[in-house]
């Protein structure tokens, strides 16, 4: 896979699972990206950068969701 094939994917999978909060991302650079979460409210409720090391293989990248997931709750 390409890095932007990856990329497109680990978006696709972080976006599928926050829903129903909104996944928005941002500065897309050197090979790197942001994501925020965002409620119904438009508040953001966590904002987190992702190098390749962290989502262009599947146990990292849950890792991420799993850790998100835990601190949207806490």
């Amino acid at each position: 896979m390409t890095h932007n094939a990856h990329t497109q994917a680990a978006i696709r999978t972080l976006s599928q699972a926050f829903a129903p909060l909104n996944c928005i991302i941002l500065a897309s650079r050197k090979n790197s990206f942001s994501f925020t979460l965002v409620d119904e409210h438009g508040i953001a409720q966590h904002s987190e950068r992702l190098y390749p090391e962290q989502y262009t293989r599947a146990e990292p990248l849950q890792a991420v969701i799993d850790r998100t997931r835990q601190a949207l709750i806490a």
